[in-house]
C-alpha cells in the first residue's frame, strides 16, 4: 500500500523540502546491502522543519535547539528490529565520537506502539546517550520521510539534510559481514566538517520497514480478533514470543501493530513464515507456508490500518509447552564448555566434543535441541562418532566435516523431532557427538550452553532411521560468479524408503535440488528449493514416505552466488572451495531414509 501522510504534515513536508518527497512506490531495500541513491530524490540539500518533540524522559525540545551544535545526527533505531539491536552498540560509540567532534546525536523510535519499559531497557543496555525520541504520533517520521528502523540523518547547523541513509553496509536483513566495507554516516560527518562535498550524500537503508503512517479504513476488512489473530498464533507465534528466537513478540494486537509494516514485506516477500520449497513438489507434513487466503488477508489488514475489530470474535489464546516438548528426556547432552557470544560482530562456527555415558547400546525415537540463549543461536548440527572399538565403527566412520555421522539438528522454529512409528536411529555405548553450533550476535553479550534431549525406544525397532549426504567436497566457485552449479549424486545399493531431506550450504547459497532417476525412468524432482536461505537450514520432512527401488541414483544440485549482488557475500573476489566456516562453502544433501527390509509391508509412495 502506498505510504500516505497526514495532510497538514504532507503539505508542510511539500513545502519544506521543496517537493522532495519519495514515490508512493518506493519500497525500502531492506534485503539488499545500501546503494547510493539519487540526493534531490530523497531531500538532501533542503531545509528540515525546526520539528517539535517530546523525548523519552519527558523533557520538550525541537530541532533548532542544537543550533549550538556544528551538526545533527538523527539515528532511527527501536527496540526490536534485529538490525537495529545489531547496531545498538556501535550507535552509542559513534554518538559519543561525534559529541567530541561537536556534532550532536538524537535517537529516533519511529516504531509507535513498543512497549515503553522494553525501549528503556534496550536504550540502557545499548548504553544511548543523548535525547531519545520515541515518535508516538508520527509526525517526526513523517517529516523526515522516514523509510526503515536501520535509517540515519545528518544535518547541518543550519538545519539542511545533507545526508540520508546507512550508518554502514555491515548488517542487513538476513546477513552480516565481519566489518563494515563502506562507513557512509561516519565519511557523511568527516566531509560535513572538513567543508567538502560528500561522495554518497544518499543510500538505501537496510532495517525493518515501517507501518504506514495512515491507511484508509476499508469496510469489510480483515480485523485482528476475528481473522488475523488465528494466523498468527497459527504460523508465527512458536517463535515470535517472548523467550524464543523471533526478534519481536506477535502474542498481543499491540505487538502485531507496531510491525505491521514488516508483517506486510515479510508476507508479501515470502519471507515468513519460513519455507523455501516451489510449490508442486512431494507434499512436506511440516509445510508452515502461508495459503494464498492467509496471505491476502494479513496485507489486507495492514492496508486497512491494523483494525482491531470485535474483541467477543477473538480466539482462545494458545498455550505453549513450557521446558521440553518431547517430554521428560531419558538423557541429556550439553556443551561441556559455556559458550560467550559477543555483542558485536560475526562468531565463527564453535564446535565442542562430547562423550557420552550410556551404559549400552541406545535407540532414539525423539530427540530436541535447547539452546540456553536462543536469542543468539542461529542453528545447530549434533555429528555421531562411533567408539573404535564398536563393531558397527564402519557403518557410520567419523563426520567427515559433516559428510557422515549427521544425528541431529535444530534451527529457530524447528528444534524438537519425533521419528515415525516403528523407526528410530542408532548410538552405541560410548559414541562422541560433536556439536556444531552457529551464533549470530543480536547487540547485547549472552552465554549459551545448548543441549540435546534424547528420547530412548524401549527397544531395537523394527527399522533403523539413518542419513545418507549427498556431498561434494571438490567444489570450486569461480569469483563473482552469480549463478554457478555444482552437484553430487549417489546410487542407492538398496531399496529405501526416504522421510525427508536437509540441504546444507552457506553464505553464497542460492537454489538447491534434489532430483532421483529410477531403473528405467526418467529423472523426477523430489524437492527443490528455488530461494535457498543460509538464515533457515530447514528440515523438510515428508507427508508421506517415499520408497525407492534398489539402483535409484540420487542427485543434488546447488547453485552458488559469489556475486558482488550477494549482500551476504563476504567476498566476491575470492575463489571459493569447501570448507566449515561461513566464508567457505558446503555442497550436502542430507537424506533421511532405511532400507525397505523384505516382508515390509508399510506402504510408501
Amino acid at each position: 500500500m502506498p505510504r500516505t501522510l497526514p495532510w497538514p504534515q504532507a503539505l508542510l513536508a511539500l513545502l519544506v523540502l521543496g517537493g522532495a518527497l519519495l514515490a508512493e512506490d518506493d519500497a525500502p531495500d531492506v534485503q539488499e546491502r545500501p546503494r547510493p541513491l539519487k540526493a534531490a530524490d530523497y531531500g538532501v540539500g533542503a531545509l528540515v522543519p525546526d520539528i517539535a518533540f517530546t523525548d523519552l524522559d519527558g523533557k520538550p525540545a525541537k530541532l533548532s535547539d542544537y543550533r549550538t551544535a556544528r551538526g545533527l545526527v538523527i539515528a532511527c533505531t527501536n527496540a526490536s528490529c534485529p538490525l537495529c539491536k545489531r547496531q545498538g552498540p556501535k550507535l552509542a560509540r559513534l554518538a559519543a565520537a561525534f559529541e567530541a567532534r561537536g556534532v550532536a546525536t538524537l535517537f529516533l523510535n519511529p516504531t509507535p506502539g513498543e512497549d515503553l519499559d522494553v525501549v528503556r531497557a534496550a536504550r540502557k543496555a545499548f548504553g544511548l546517550p543523548g535525547r531519545y525520541v520515541v515518535d508516538s504520533d508520527r509526525a517526526f517520521a513523517a517529516a523526515l520521510r522516514v523509510r526503515s528502523t536501520g535509517e540515519a540523518f545528518l544535518l547541518d547547523a543550519t538545519r539542511t539534510l545533507v545526508y540520508r541513509g546507512a550508518v554502514d553496509d555491515q548488517y542487513g536483513v538476513g546477513y552480516a559481514l565481519e566489518a563494515p566495507t563502506h562507513r557512509y554516516l561516519e565519511q557523511a560527518v568527516d566531509a560535513l566538517l572538513a567543508g567538502k562535498p560528500l561522495e554518497v550524500p544518499a543510500t538505501s537503508a537496510p532495517g525493518c520497514v515501517l507501518t504506514p503512517a495512515e491507511a484508509t479504513p476499508v469496510a469489510g476488512a480483515p480485523t485482528w480478533h476475528a481473522q488475523v489473530a488465528r494466523i498468527v498464533q497459527d504460523r508465527c507465534q512458536t517463535c515470535h514470543r517472548p523467550g524464543e528466537n523471533g526478534p519481536f513478540s506477535l502474542l498481543r494486537y499491540e505487538d502485531a501493530k507496531a510491525q505491521a509494516g514488516m508483517i506486510r514485506y515479510a508476507v508479501e516477500e515470502r519471507l515468513m513464515p519460513p519455507w523455501f520449497a516451489a510449490p508442486g513438489g512431494l507434499p512436506m507434513a511440516n509445510d508452515h507456508s502461508l495459503a494464498a487466503r492467509e496471505r491476502d488477508q494479513l496485507i489486507a489488514w495492514v492496508d486497512a490500518g491494523c483494525p482491531e475489530g470485535d474483541p467477543k470474535d477473538a480466539p482462545t489464546p494458545r498455550t505453549f509447552v513450557e521446558g521440553w516438548r518431547i517430554g521428560t528426556p531419558d538423557a541429556i547432552v550439553e556443551l561441556p564448555n559455556p559458550v560467550n557470544v559477543p555483542a558485536e560482530g560475526v562468531v565463527p562456527y564453535q564446535f565442542q566434543l562430547v562423550t557420552t555415558d550410556f551404559d549400552e547400546d541406545r535407540w532414539v525415537e525423539a530427540f530436541e535441541i535447547r539452546p540456553t540463549a536462543p536469542q543468539v543461536v542461529h542453528h545447530v548440527l549434533v555429528f555421531a562418532d562411533y567408539p573404535l572399538d564398536h563393531p558397527r565403527r564402519s557403518d557410520q566412520p567419523r563426520n567427515r566435516a559433516g559428510i557422515d555421522g549427521y544425528f541431529a539438528a535444530m534451527v529457530p522454529g524447528q528444534t524438537a523431532f519425533r521419528f515415525p512409528p516403528g523407526t528410530a536411529r542408532f548410538i552405541p555405548r560410548g559414541t562422541r557427538l560433536m556439536f556444531q553450533v552457529h551464533y549470530t550476535t543480536n547487540g547485547t553479550a549472552a552465554t549459551d550452553r545448548t543441549r540435546l534431549g534424547l528420547v530412548f525406544a524401549p527397544g531395537r525397532p523394527e527399522n533403523e532411521i539413518q542419513t545418507a549426504g549427498l556431498s561434494n567436497t571438490r567444489i570450486r566457485i569461480p569469483p563473482g560468479a552469480p549463478n554457478h552449479q555444482e552437484g553430487a549424486d549417489r546410487t542407492l545399493p538398496v531399496a529405501a524408503r526416504v522421510f525427508g531431506f536437509t540441504p546444507h550450504m552457506h553464505v553464497r547459497g542460492k537454489a538447491f535440488r534434489y532430483e532421483a532417476e529410477l531403473p528405467g525412468e526418467k529423472l523426477r524432482v523430489l524437492l527443490d528449493i528455488p530461494n535457498y536461505d543460509f538464515n533457515w537450514q530447514l528440515h523438510y520432512r515428508l507427508a508421506e514416505p517415499l520408497d525407492l527401488p534398489a539402483g535409484t541414483r540420487l542427485y543434488a544440485t546447488a547453485w552458488y552466488d559469489n556475486s558482488a549482488d550477494n549482500p551476504a557475500n563476504p567476498d566476491p573476489t575470492r575463489r571459493v572451495r569447501w570448507g566449515d566456516q561461513t566464508y567457505d562453502e558446503m555442497l550436502i544433501g542430507y537424506v533421511d531414509w532405511h532400507p525397505i527390509l523384505e516382508g515390509d509391508t508399510t506402504k510408501g509412495r
